[in-house]
């Protein structure tokens, strides 16, 4: 019988669940130090379990394990999605073209703070990481439905903030 012990069984269970780990708690965090964390975290408790975790509940166990860490930090610290770091970008466009954008930019970042934690990690996840509502489900431990719903919401909430969404 396989065990999560076994180091092939780990790195299984890593490569395929690490990257859409990280997404998931980064679009909760908005913080990608505080998301590696959380995830370094949820692998270095697999590990330290591993006897009492089966392979095929390791993935559940990761979700619950960095969402906790989450929700203990943002419990902490009261981390918000809007304290993220923004990133610059050089770029050889016109003064009224870059004004726009950041403009643009800045409204689709406040109406996104401004939906709730699970409509907004719903349409990140989609979106963004083009997961399909039953992953995204699973990951939440909800129903389709439920996504379904949230990603009505967040884009109805969208549209009525944002032109061209």
């Amino acid at each position: 019988m396989e065990n999560v012990c076994e180091d092939e069984v780990y790195s299984t269970i890593y490569n395929a669940n690490s990257k859409t780990l990280y997404n998931y708690i980064y679009y909760k965090f908005g913080n990608a130090e505080k998301a590696n964390d959380a995830i370094q975290e949820a692998f270095i408790k697999l590990w330290e379990n591993c006897q009492k975790v089966a392979p095929e509940k390791a993935k559940s166990f990761l979700y619950t394990v960095a969402n906790n860490t989450y929700l203990n930090v943002l419990k902490a610290e009261k981390v918000r999605l809007k304290y993220a770091t923004n990133q610059k970008d050089v770029s050889h466009e016109s003064p009224e073209f870059l004004m726009e954008e950041k403009e643009y930019q800045q409204k689709l970042d406040d109406a996104l703070n401004a939906l709730p934690e699970n409509q907004r990690t719903t349409f990140l996840l989609n979106r963004i990481d083009g997961k399909k509502y039953a992953e995204i489900a699973e990951m939440e431990g909800v129903s389709v439905k439920a996504i379904e719903k949230r990603m009505h919401l967040a884009l109805k909430e969208l549209r009525s903030k944002i032109d061209g969404i």
